[in-house]
């Protein structure tokens, strides 16, 4: 019988593939080689009708069965880690690149051998790697950048203090309610203002000489001081405001509220059906240092655990590699291909080649388990700064030596 693993009681988007008795075994055919004639993959709700029509093509020439199976973003990895140590799960994972600490610790993926690493991204192929290994085939990438309302301003500065000095001028004439729009909310939002920080030089982690990145806090010392005081000039600046969410920040754009907001791809689709014209602009820099965003990585991870280890990497490895299958999920997701080949293809979207550009700047945001020990401590600092609750560098110290009680805890 063919080999079908739901999760959550989520309906399998059965593919009926060039084989036609693919369901059961032939009377003398013996069962593992019908059971090789399936996989089931597991994926995000955006992505999911993009690969069925992928893997309905892929599965009809190498003559195999694929489910595409649609799970909640929320649920998808706890739900993936759970059900492959349970001995079940589906063959192929397609998911974020932050998640491979957990999915390696758990030993619930498998290396991936890629062909041909200069073909896609550097910033992909280093999100994809963990320990110098390599565990998933790198799809698509996302980070944030500035975008511009072409309609306020057509030029702009080569410094994010500049760019914050332009929109105030538009405040001043009038023609604007704020100098940029940023998101933040009560719990701050480090991950937008991650590119303003890294030009002073305090990224997250520091990374050892290979690249992969290190337990040791790097946003520390001079350089997060420096940062954290840049803050509080935001602050008093009407950029950095814990009451802008995402939703404030998104609707203040469209209004014509600000010259610029500090955003992603998952953004532009409103910009652009409401007749926007907007340039998608990598995020320039306040520091000495070049302004470096977290890069965002899909990526393809086969069950270190599956029955039909050979056919999963050969969807993994020959199929989603190619310009093919990226470019249907960039139609899918907007978000830029990870193959070069595939974005060089993509010549009339200046949003989506924008984008590509500003994350070619950035770094990936570190897969290591240490990372979810720095995001509750970061943004409610950034957020007591935003709200003058205190000194700005005491706080940044205080921040920094709260995460470190809490890695040295777990280590």
């Amino acid at each position: 019988m063919r080999r079908r693993i739901l999760a959550g009681g989520a309906v399998g988007l059965t593919l009926v593939l060039a084989l036609a008795a693919c369901g059961s075994a032939e009377p003398d055919e013996p069962a593992a080689v019908a059971a090789s004639r399936s996989l089931t993959v597991w994926v995000d709700e955006a992505r999911a009708g993009a690969l069925e029509g992928l893997a309905g093509s892929y599965g009809a020439e190498a003559g195999i069965a694929i489910d595409v199976v649609p799970q909640t973003s929320e649920t998808l990895r706890d739900g993936y880690v759970r059900a492959v140590t349970q001995g079940e799960g589906p063959d192929v994972l397609i998911g974020a690149h932050d998640w491979l600490g957990e999915l390696v610790t758990n030993g619930v993926v498998q290396p991936v051998d890629l062909a041909d690493a200069d073909a896609f991204a550097p910033a992909a192929v280093e999100a994809m790697t963990y320990d110098g290994v390599t565990y998933g085939m790198p799809l698509s990438i996302e980070s944030v950048a500035l975008v511009r309302n072409d309609a306020l301003a057509t030029t702009t500065p080569a410094t994010f203090g500049e760019v914050v000095a332009q929109g105030e001028a538009l405040v001043a004439e009038g023609r604007a309610t704020r100098p940029l729009l940023v998101q933040q909310g009560d719990g701050g939002d480090p991950y937008h203002m991650y590119p303003v920080q890294t030009s002073f030089g305090a990224p997250a982690f520091r990374a050892d000489e290979e690249g992969s990145y290190t337990t040791e806090l790097a946003l520390g010392g001079d350089g997060g001081r420096a940062f954290a005081e840049f803050l509080a000039d935001l602050a008093e600046r009407d950029v950095l405001d814990p009451a802008v969410t995402s939703d404030v920040a998104t609707q203040g754009f469209l209004a014509g509220e600000s010259p610029y907001i500090l955003t992603g791809p998952w953004s532009t689709a409103a910009f652009a059906e409401a007749g926007m014209d907007i340039s998608v602009l990598p995020v320039p820099p306040a520091g000495d240092l070049p302004a470096q965003p977290f890069v965002g990585v899909q990526g393809a991870f086969v069950n270190n655990l599956s029955l039909h280890q050979d056919a999963a990497r050969a969807f993994v490895g020959d199929f989603l590699a190619t310009p093919e299958a990226q470019l249907a999920l960039y139609r899918a997701t907007s978000r830029a291909p990870a193959l070069t080949a595939a974005l060089d293809e993509i010549t009339d979207d200046p949003i989506t080649t924008g984008f590509a550009d500003a994350g070619a700047q950035g770094a990936p945001m570190p897969a290591i388990p240490q990372m979810g020990m720095v995001w509750l401590y970061w943004g409610s600092t950034e957020a007591s700064i935003a709200r003058g609750e205190g000194d700005p560098a005491a706080l940044w110290d205080q921040m920094v030596a709260n995460i470190e009680a809490s890695i040295a805890a777990e280590l």
